[in-house]
């Protein structure tokens, strides 16, 4: 699933409010802390990460491996915060905006 502008910027405004629920240290991405980061998405849909690392580029890679590893979307990073969302299969709270179309 790719989100469109709209959807990413809906999302970073849902996420405003929320606390990290999932930190990654210094270390690398675990395999114990992908699968708290699965049953976070499965619990919230939508989370943020904190990311312990002082490079950006770092930050956003971490990001992106998580995003990767756990089946989600990178929604966005915003200095150590990376938010991830992914559809809950069953059941999910958040619904997501379409793109108005413009006829031709």
């Amino acid at each position: 699933m790719s989100l469109t502008t709209k959807q990413r910027k809906h999302l970073r405004a849902l996420a405003h409010e929320l606390d990290p629920v999932v930190r990654i240290g210094k270390g690398r991405i675990s395999d114990p802390l992908a699968a708290e980061t699965v049953r976070s998405l499965e619990a919230h849909e939508l989370i943020k990460v904190r990311i312990e690392a002082d490079d950006g580029d770092v930050r956003h890679n971490l990001a992106a491996e998580l995003a990767d590893l756990t089946g989600s979307e990178l929604v966005g990073t915003i200095g150590k915060i990376a938010i991830l969302y992914r559809e809950r299969e069953e059941d999910p709270s958040i619904r997501l905006p379409h793109e108005d179309r413009v006829p031709s």
